[in-house]
């Protein structure tokens, strides 16, 4: 089983929630409004009068499987519109209960 994280401008938050439905991800925690700035390139996330975009984030516990095909259809969200700012992490989870 895998963490996917997955942080992105607000405006990505309906293909996002598509691309777990895609990918047969089914559960998720969505964290809202979050603020932030990426690390390579891209404009920050402060919902300021400066930087009035905000951000969102969520969080899914998958398969491994399933992991491959959601990364792929998250890439291709962001490589669409690389300037709004997307991003996932993965990690291995070690015990659920």
């Amino acid at each position: 089983m895998k963490a996917v994280f997955i942080a992105y401008d607000q405006a990505h938050h309906e293909a996002v929630i598509e691309a777990l439905d895609k990918s047969n991800c089914r559960g998720f925690t969505a964290f809202g409004n979050v603020q932030g700035r990426g690390s390579v390139k891209g404009e920050p996330h402060y919902g300021s009068h400066a930087w009035p975009s905000l951000a969102s984030a969520l969080i899914t516990f998958v398969a491994d499987e399933a992991v491959d095909p959601l990364l792929t259809r998250i890439r291709h969200l962001d490589e669409a519109k690389p300037r709004l700012g997307l991003r996932a992490f993965v990690w291995d989870v070690e015990r659920t209960i």
